[in-house]
């Protein structure tokens, strides 16, 4: 484990690090939920470092607190959650995710591939990366709030498989079928939606971790990666 400092316009923050066992390698930036950098994401990035991926984890909650590492497991700590969460600015959020694609490109053995996948919040960056930033492939679990920028898919430009709960209590129906009908016939967007599976579904230790499920997801994703960024 390594940190990646990244420099914006308005300050520097890191990103977590895991490197893989070969170099060269694609990059994969690994997007947080309302958590920040908690033991979840760096243990997700660590399974991408696995797959053969240079992972990379920024930490995009600097500009509220820098180093957020909070659970999902007490009351307390989704109070806090959710504040970050409130306080959050989305198009900066996006301006640093773009920074640290340019950052970890410049990470030596990087190839110059850079994919990003996030999951919650972090699945609503994945989507507006894909339709704002020059990343070659694009990963989003649930993303909270997507539905209210399908105005923007008309500018994704290299391919996005996005995954859904189909029972999720922050995307509800009509949400969902706001996103399929923006990108059900997308031609580089993929879409799946798990039926029965609520929001989260694929964070290990979460109240809604489905075992089966979360392994389909992630190995789609593995595929979609392998195809785009290998």
């Amino acid at each position: 484990m390594t940190k990646l400092a990244v420099s914006t316009p308005d300050g520097n923050f890191e990103a977590y690090v895991a490197m893989p066992a070969k170099l060269p390698a694609p990059v994969v930036v690994v997007i947080q939920e309302i958590f920040g950098v908690n033991a979840v994401m760096r243990g997700i990035a660590d399974d991408y470092a696995k797959q053969g991926y240079i992972a990379v984890c920024p930490d995009l909650f600097w500009r509220i607190e820098p180093g957020i590492d909070i659970t999902d497991q007490t009351e307390e700590e989704w109070k806090q959650a959710f504040g970050y969460y409130q306080a959050f600015d989305v198009d900066k959020g996006v301006e640093d995710i773009a920074a640290t694609m340019k950052a970890a490109r410049g990470i030596e053995g990087a190839n110059g591939k850079v994919g990003v996948v996030g999951f919650c919040l972090g699945g609503l960056l994945t989507f507006l990366s894909a339709t704002r930033t020059d990343g070659d492939a694009f990963a989003a679990y649930y993303g909270g709030g997507m539905n209210n920028y399908m105005n923007e898919a008309d500018n994704i430009k290299k391919p996005l498989i996005v995954h859904l709960a189909g029972n999720d209590e922050y995307i509800p129906a009509e949400a969902q079928d706001v996103i399929k009908e923006a990108l059900g016939d997308h031609p580089l967007t993929e879409l799946h939606i798990y039926p029965g599976r609520d929001h989260a579904f694929a964070r290990k230790g979460g109240a809604h971790y489905d075992e089966a499920d979360a392994n389909t997801a992630n190995a789609r994703t593995a595929e979609f990666f392998e195809a785009n960024l290998v």
